[in-house]
């Protein structure tokens, strides 16, 4: 009889997670609130989850789920009722339970608020079992769920599990606490007035001591439209706009090797870090509200840019850079022809797009008002940028940019079509390297023409000098215009890359 196939691991699916945020920390749970019941569920911080359970009951049952409002990036209220708790045979239920959590940079906060229109004071039990959990975010996002299974020990008024870097506590004012392995169960006697309402609240603080990234302090650097300035606007538009503004607030960080400078994180849950191409790209769509995000993105990348060449990490001399994260992580790639083995460091260079992208927001933030004295101090990683398009991002010296892996273990494929099967012939065959991507041509090429403006403006001579650039830009727009178009009985379109035999 055969064996039966072994089932894979699959990353875990988010559309219907509810999220609460506040960079580094990130709460995920289903729309009642709850946590355990999906792969994805619980609290994290930076690439650690430290809360993987929660469960929620008033007098032994959960409450019956009414809505979710997302309030803000950061907060999140549920609201139930507890009909069990009404006058018998009421038809309007009277008694609800509203849950309201918030996230903050270190950890996150709840309250459990219990309303009554009864005529009598009620006297119940309110229980939260939570479990503790210090699982990698990697091991999470491969489908394998979490491992680690921590002990949790009792404090004055909480309790507090960790391992190595990171430590967890948990406050519950008045609450009986127990513990049972790495289950933590709270209960409190609350009594809710005739009506009135009633409330207990407890808060988890996380500190991991190995973290790369951190909150940003002080103000977000882009300043929002006027109440004025937008009051022709469509109302939808408006509120849309304060939307985005908190979201892209609630996203903002800075590293440890450049810890004034604040950058956006790529992306909750598994992003939450710094990456070059994401950073640069949000830092850029924002430009309309001034540059301060793009000066400060480009200082903290251009803080880590390429000096050495090393093949481990992908690094070479000018290149920015794809992925900071605390520890390396161990992922595997699916593709058209199985798993590859992936292996990246700590910091990682695996990006084909990066550094062209960081020259475009540099001549892109000088345009829209970033001092001066602040474009002229990244003048010597312009030309680092520009000559690691020139020295190495054309591998193969046919004046087109390409990427491949010489590693072994890093990303097969380097542009933001980064999944190990994204670049495939349209029978599923993947790719064979160096790949030319589509889209990195224009963007090498707005890097080697606005570049050189830049140091024309800036009146830098020299081996860099301007007109070399626009040599540059012009050899690779040939090489474009002559290999990346196809003719088809529908009409002629660009390829979206070429593979090593510039097919």
């Amino acid at each position: 009889m055969d064996e039966p196939p072994t089932e894979r691991p699959l990353q875990p699916l988010l559309h219907e997670a509810v999220i609460a945020l506040r960079a580094p920390a990130q709460a995920w749970s289903a729309a009642d609130g709850s946590m355990g019941s999906e792969p994805v569920d619980g609290v994290y911080l930076g690439d650690i989850r430290v809360l993987s359970g929660f469960a929620l009951t008033v007098d032994g049952r959960p409450a019956e789920h009414l809505l979710t409002a997302v309030v803000d990036a950061s907060t999140v209220r549920v609201d139930g009722v507890l009909r069990r708790l009404d006058d018998p045979g009421t038809a309007d239920p009277g008694v609800r339970l509203r849950l309201t959590r918030t996230a903050r940079a270190d950890g996150v906060d709840h309250r459990v608020e219990l309303s009554s229109r009864r005529d009598i004071a009620l006297r119940t039990a309110v229980r939260v079992e939570l479990r503790a959990d210090l699982s990698r975010m990697p091991d999470i996002k491969a489908g394998g769920g979490g491992t680690a299974d921590p002990r949790p020990s009792a404090t004055s008024g909480g309790a507090a599990w960790g391992g190595g870097p990171v430590t967890a506590s948990l406050s519950s004012p008045g609450a009986l606490i127990t513990l049972d392995g790495s289950t933590i169960s709270l209960e409190w006697q609350l009594t809710v007035p005739a009506r009135g309402t009633a409330a207990v609240d407890f808060g988890l603080t996380v500190s991991d001591a190995a973290a790369v990234v951190s909150a940003a302090s002080g103000p977000a650097p882009w300043s929002a439209p006027s109440a004025i300035e937008l009051a022709s606007a469509d109302d939808r538009l408006v509120r849309w706009l304060h939307r985005a503004l908190d979201d892209l607030d609630a996203l903002r960080l800075v590293s440890d090797r450049a810890p004034d400078e604040q950058f956006l994180a790529a992306g909750a849950p598994w992003f939450f870090t710094l990456f070059g191409r994401d950073s640069l790209w949000a830092a850029r769509l924002l430009l309309p509200l001034g540059a301060g995000l793009a000066a400060s993105t480009l200082r903290a990348l251009a803080s880590m840019q390429g000096a050495a060449t090393v093949i481990g990490t992908a690094e070479q001399p000018g290149k920015i850079m794809h992925e900071l994260r605390r520890a390396a992580q161990s992922l595997a790639e699916g593709g058209a022809t199985g798993e590859h083995d992936v292996e990246l460091p700590p910091l990682y260079y695996g990006s084909v797009d990066a550094t062209p992208l960081w020259i475009c927001l540099l001549a892109d933030a000088a345009d829209a008002g970033m001092p001066d004295g602040e474009v002229r101090a990244l003048l010597p990683n312009l030309e680092a940028a520009l000559s690691w398009m020139r020295d190495f991002g054309d591998s193969d010296g046919d004046g087109l940019l390409e990427y491949i892996d010489e590693s072994g273990h890093g990303l097969s494929n380097q542009g933001w079509k980064d999944s190990g099967d994204s670049v495939q012939w349209r029978d599923g065959t993947l790719a064979e390297g160096p790949i030319a991507l589509c889209e990195v041509q224009a963007y090498g090429y707005q890097a080697a023409m606005r570049g050189a403006a830049l140091l024309e403006r800036f009146g830098v001579d020299g081996s860099s000098a301007p007109a070399e650039w626009r040599a540059w830009a012009a050899r690779l727009q040939a090489a474009f215009l002559e290999r990346f178009w196809i003719d088809d009985p529908d009409g002629a379109y660009p390829a979206i890359a070429l593979d090593a035999h510039k097919r």
